[in-house]
């Protein structure tokens, strides 16, 4: 009985998945995902599942479960509490289950058929993790190793002449015991940190921001599937730049003009001084308008990305939302200078259709 029901729940498992995958665009369009996830859990709204149900047959008989009654006779004439006049049409039916962000992320990559990422820096750690390796003098009874226990005990009693071969009798005594001891061992980890940036000026609005909140979800959603020790920064800037944490950088509201370079300039600070490139794994995204005060500029953001952030990290990603008040400007400028540069992507998002497309320009690459 219980292997049947796993199997049910696993059907049903496999019938969630394939509607979630099928949906993936509206849900990540929507975005209502966000405002329903827990730590590591997800609650998804998902229609028309056709569940496991009795079906009565027909019953001849009079009554109403045990009551008493005559066929044809209504269960209950009590007027409900809905307003509105009796349709025909069938209502929608929706559902909700609960998905592992861990399993939301292997939809994602099988959707867009992203590679596995190959990890670039390496940091070394003592992981407790792992089985009983060593051999110990001392310890519980639980952990005692029976071989090495009788096989000391032989050595003991030969070397003493007290085995005999005829009468093979070995008994143990306190110096003979083994145990099984916890060894400590070195593992190499991969450690990541997210460098999200976005632009907060007048020209970004909310619907801007909004694309950039869901579209920064998912990509952490993939990256932190990828990687167990991982970190994320944010920094919003308009004509100045700071770091903030994640409810101020999806609700800040500013306004004024745009120095892209001074997001960049901090972002290379964080990382000289705390994600040395040899141990951690740097992935910065910035989001913007393209909207750039001046070329002048433009050409300093051009220099740091050169000469600072690409030695530095695995990627450098932009991500252009496009706004009423934009020029879009930036995006055609590092195109025309990076356009040999394969670690440097930039993409273009027009709406929230264009999440999706973007999300796989940024994480195709498996870097």
């Amino acid at each position: 009985m219980v292997k049947k029901i796993e199997k049910d729940l696993r059907r049903f498992r496999q019938i969630v998945r394939g509607k979630i995958k099928k949906d993936l665009k509206k849900y990540i369009t929507q975005g209502e995902m966000l405002g329903r996830k827990g730590k590591n859990i997800v609650s998804i709204p998902v229609p028309q599942i056709n569940l496991p149900r009795f079906r009565f047959g027909s019953n001849r008989r009079s009554g109403v479960g045990q009551g008493e009654g005559e066929v044809g006779n209504p269960v209950d004439t009590e007027q409900g509490e809905g307003t509105g006049q009796a349709g025909e049409t069938p209502g929608q039916h929706v559902l909700e289950v609960d998905v592992s962000l861990e399993e939301l992320a292997e939809i994602l990559g099988e959707e867009l058929e992203l590679p596995n990422i190959q990890p670039r820096g390496k940091k070394q750690f003592v992981s407790s993790a792992g089985r009983y390796t060593g051999i110990r003098r001392a310890g519980p009874e639980s952990l005692r190793h029976f071989k090495r226990t009788y096989r000391q005990a032989i050595k003991r009693q030969i070397a003493m002449g007290l085995y005999d071969p005829s009468n093979p009798v070995v008994i143990p005594i306190r110096e003979d015991k083994r145990f099984r001891g916890w060894t400590a061992r070195q593992l190499p980890e991969s450690n990541a940190v997210i460098m999200y940036m976005m632009d907060v000026s007048g020209s970004m609005g909310r619907e801007q921001k909004e694309i950039v909140r869901i579209e920064s979800f998912w990509i952490d959603t993939w990256l932190r599937h990828q990687y167990k020790n991982i970190e994320t920064i944010y920094v919003v800037h308009d004509a100045a730049a700071k770091e903030v944490n994640q409810h101020t950088f999806y609700h800040l509201r500013e306004s004024g003009g745009t120095k892209i370079s001074s997001a960049y300039e901090l972002c290379t600070r964080i990382v000289e001084e705390r994600y040395p490139p040899d141990q951690w794994n740097i992935y910065p995204f910035h989001f913007s308008d393209g909207d750039n005060w001046s070329g002048r500029d433009t050409d300093r953001c051009v220099e740091i990305i050169k000469t600072r952030l690409l030695p530095a990290v695995n990627q450098f990603s932009y991500g252009q939302v496009k706004s009423a008040y934009g020029s879009g400007q930036f995006k055609k400028d590092l195109d025309q200078v990076f356009s040999d540069e394969e670690f440097v992507v930039t993409s273009e998002i027009l709406d929230r259709d264009g999440i999706l497309p973007s999300i796989k320009d940024f994480l195709s690459k498996g870097r």
